[in-house]
C-alpha cells in the first residue's frame, strides 16, 4: 500500500465502523471523510454525522439514495426475475454496487486516494464493494482492515474503543442483537446466532418485518400493480415512484407473513452460508412481474429470458454489477420489456402472493385461439400432425435402427 493521504470510509456510525476511523487515522496518520448511504435500512442516519464528528472528521457525506437505488438497481434487477440459487432474491448484493459507486465518486469530488469498508475477510460484500470500486477508477486504493488488523471479536473492539476513547454507547454495544443483520429498502437479513446451526430454526422473536404466516390476517389483501416497461409505476390506480412502491409493498406484505426466507447459500469465497431473509416487497414485485410477462412476452423471448437469469443472478451475487458482461444482459433485457405493460392483480394471504388477473394492451393472449369452444377457423387443429410427424422423424429413425428407448 503506498502513501495514503485521504480515505473515504463506508461508515455506519456503529462500533465497527467508529473503530474504523480511528484505526485508520493512527494506523495510516490519514484524514477520514465518511460516507453514510440511507438506502431505506429503517434506521435513522443522521446521527452518524455526530459520531463522525467526535471522530474528528470534517468531511462527513450523508447521503438519501433510496430513489436511485430502487430505480437504478433493484427494479432493473427484478425486469430479469432474478433470483439467486433459486430462492434468494439478492437484498444484500444489489446495495453494493450502488455504495461503492457512491464511494468512487466521493474519493473524486475530495480528492481523496483510497477507499475503506467494513466487511469482513469472510464475507461476499469485500468482493462486491472493490470489484465495483476497481471497475469504476482501476487506479483507486482499498483499504479493507478486516484484512489487516487483530481485532477479531467484539470484545477486542471495545476494548480498543476504550483505549482510544472512542465515543461508543458501551451499553447499547454489548445489547446488540446477536444476528448479523443488513437491511435496505428490498430486504433484511439474519446471520450468525443460532442460525450458524442449520438445523436450529429462527427465533419468532428475530423476524422484524413481518409477522407469521400463522398470525396474518385472516382476511387478505388483494392489490392491482400497474407495469410500464417492466416496472411498477403505480398501486390500485395510486402513481407512485419506485422507493415509494417497494416500501409500501413491504409494509403490506409484511403484515400478510409474505416474504420470509430460510436458506443455505453458497458464497463466492467458498463457504455455505446460512441466512434468514425478509424480503415482502420484492417477493411480490417478482411474482406480479412473471405474471404481466406471462402475457406480453413471445414464447422464445420468455424462455432466453430464463435461460440467461441464473447467470446473471450470478454477476449480481458475485460483484460483477459493472462488469461488460452485466451491462451487455442488462441491454438486451431491458429491450424486452418495451412491451411489458399492464396490469397485474395479486392477492396476499397468510404468507402467499397469488396471481388472481392480468391485463395488457400488449398482449400475445388470443381468447380466440385458446378458447375450448368455437374458435370459427382461426386454429386448424389438423395442421399439428404434420408438426408432430415432423418433431418425431428423428425419434423414429433411431428406434428403427434398434436404438428403442425401451431396449431389444
Amino acid at each position: 500500500m503506498s502513501n495514503v493521504n485521504k480515505v473515504v470510509l463506508a461508515y455506519s456510525g456503529g462500533l465497527d465502523t467508529s473503530v474504523i476511523v480511528r484505526w485508520l487515522q493512527d494506523t495510516y496518520d490519514c484524514e477520514v471523510v465518511t460516507f453514510t448511504a440511507d438506502i431505506g435500512q429503517g434506521e435513522e442516519v443522521e446521527p452518524a454525522r455526530a459520531k463522525a464528528e467526535a471522530l474528528g472528521v470534517r468531511e462527513i457525506y450523508i447521503d438519501d439514495l433510496k430513489e436511485e437505488f430502487v430505480r437504478d438497481f433493484v427494479f432493473p434487477m427484478f425486469r430479469a426475475n432474478t433470483i439467486y440459487e433459486g430462492e434468494y432474491l439478492l437484498g444484500t448484493s444489489i446495495a453494493r454496487p450502488l455504495i461503492a459507486k457512491r464511494l468512487v465518486e466521493i474519493a473524486n469530488e475530495t480528492g481523496a486516494d483510497a477507499i475503506s469498508h467494513g466487511a469482513t475477510g469472510k464475507g461476499n460484500d469485500q468482493i462486491r464493494f472493490e470489484l465495483g470500486a476497481y471497475a469504476l477508477k482501476p487506479g483507486i486504493q482499498v483499504i479493507a482492515p478486516w484484512r489487516e488488523w487483530d481485532l477479531n471479536s467484539r470484545e477486542s473492539l471495545m476494548a480498543y474503543c476504550a483505549e482510544r476513547d472512542i465515543p461508543v454507547d458501551f451499553s447499547n454495544a454489548s445489547k446488540k442483537s446477536p444476528y448479523s443483520m443488513d437491511a435496505n429498502l428490498l430486504h433484511i437479513s439474519y446471520e450468525g446466532g443460532v442460525l450458524e446451526d442449520p438445523w436450529c430454526p429462527p427465533e419468532e422473536s428475530m423476524w422484524r418485518w413481518s409477522v407469521s404466516p400463522e398470525e396474518a390476517p385472516e382476511l387478505g389483501h388483494e392489490l392491482t400493480l400497474t407495469f410500464e416497461r417492466g416496472d411498477v409505476v403505480a398501486i390500485d390506480g395510486e402513481a407512485m415512484s419506485p422507493a415509494t412502491v417497494l416500501a409500501y409493498l413491504n409494509q403490506v406484505g409484511g403484515a400478510h407473513g409474505v416474504g420470509r426466507l430460510d436458506i443455505v447459500e453458497n458464497r463466492y469465497v467458498g463457504m455455505k452460508s446460512r441466512g434468514c431473509y425478509e424480503t415482502p416487497g420484492g417477493t411480490i414485485l417478482l411474482r406480479a412481474h412473471r405474471a404481466i410477462e406471462s402475457i406480453t412476452l413471445d414464447r422464445e423471448v420468455a424462455h432466453l429470458k430464463d435461460e440467461l437469469m441464473p447467470r446473471y443472478a450470478k454477476l449480481i451475487y458475485n460483484g460483477y454489477w459493472w462488469a461488460p458482461e452485466r451491462l451487455m444482459l442488462q441491454t438486451a433485457i431491458d429491450e424486452s420489456q418495451s412491451v411489458v405493460n399492464g396490469d397485474v392483480r395479486v392477492r396476499l394471504y397468510k404468507g402467499n402472493v397469488t396471481v388472481t388477473g392480468r391485463r395488457s394492451a400488449d398482449t400475445l393472449f388470443d381468447d380466440a385461439i385458446a378458447t375450448f369452444e368455437d374458435d370459427a377457423g382461426k386454429y386448424d387443429q389438423a395442421d399439428a400432425e404434420g408438426f408432430i410427424k415432423l418433431n418425431a422423424l428423428r425419434l423414429r429413425i433411431a428406434a428403427e435402427r434398434g436404438r428403442s428407448a425401451l431396449g431389444d
